[in-house]
């Protein structure tokens, strides 16, 4: 199917894009990689009036670490989260999730800003900077706020975003000196979505866990936080039994369904086999 008819925006700053949102409100859409928002398009499941294109903004294409903080813009693709160093390390499981996003042609084009706003259910981004703490700058024409990644998503293809709003940059904070994790996605396939994936980041603090971040992609109506798994980790030492009562508390918070893709059942077991894993994989930092 084509898409209906829309009117066609590039402003050359973020200032004209605002005042576009303002004139349009939620008539308006804002359009980066072009990679969720087209397809629900064409098949006009979204009818926007106008579309914003902030490919000609500048300096929407930040990929940075300033002071420990990892700032990722509204233009940086995927493929550039995928290819880049500081998404390693103490910072794994964003370097784990970002080669598993779709596949190569949405990684080239697709942004994680925009991955974000459209909270697909199955988003991987969501999970993995949910378990990092993550937030996004939200900007509109009354000036900027913060809001956490796990706040940003009221529900399918739902946010808390207001009409007028872009997110300008996501900040993921300071994991500190030890720190690791993965991202685990069960698929049927390369580049479909996930039956079931975790994220699991762990910063250690003189051989107890300083803090956990345990989210869960595809087992629910949005990306999930496992909190109960969290707080029992808190100042734990990772030892197995730690790992094994977090891997249970985790499948217990998975609100998973009956699908093509497998029974509740089986994705929570997915669920708890993969938290025991990432949790090992992280105590070996």
């Amino acid at each position: 199917m084509y898409p209906g008819r829309f009117e066609y925006q590039a402003p050359a700053t973020l200032e004209e894009a605002l005042a576009t949102l303002d004139r349009y409100g939620d008539e308006a859409k804002v359009l980066a990689g072009g990679q969720s928002l087209i397809p629900l398009m064409k098949l006009r499941f979204a009818s926007p009036r106008v579309l914003v294109d902030i490919n000609r903004v500048p300096g929407l294409d930040t990929l940075a670490e300033e002071r420990g903080e990892l700032r990722i813009g509204a233009l940086v693709r995927h493929k550039d989260c995928e290819r880049s160093s500081l998404l390693g390390g103490r910072r794994a499981v964003l370097g784990d999730a970002a080669p598993q996003i779709s596949d190569p042609i949405v990684r080239n084009l697709g942004t994680v800003a925009g991955s974000l706003a459209h909270a697909d259910p199955q988003g991987d981004w969501g999970s993995a900077l949910m378990a990092m703490g993550g937030r996004v700058v939200a900007r509109g024409s009354d000036g900027s706020r913060e809001i956490a990644v796990e706040d940003l998503f009221e529900g399918p293809f739902t946010t808390t975003l207001e009409p007028n709003e872009v997110i300008t940059e996501v900040r993921v904070p300071d994991p500190g000196p030890k720190a690791g994790g993965t991202y685990l996605k069960l698929e049927r396939k390369v580049g479909d979505f996930a039956t079931a994936a975790v994220a699991v980041h762990v910063s250690f603090s003189d051989g107890t866990v300083r803090r956990a971040g345990i989210a869960l992609t595809g087992v629910g109506p949005r990306n999930l936080r496992a909190r109960a798994a969290e707080e029992a980790l808190a100042g734990a030492t990772l030892d197995d039994e730690a790992i094994a009562e977090a891997g249970r508390l985790a499948a217990e918070a998975a609100e998973p369904r009956d699908d093509v893709r497998g029974s509740a059942e089986y994705k929570r077991n997915v669920v708890r086999v993969f938290v025991e894993r990432g949790l090992r994989k992280a105590r070996e930092v």
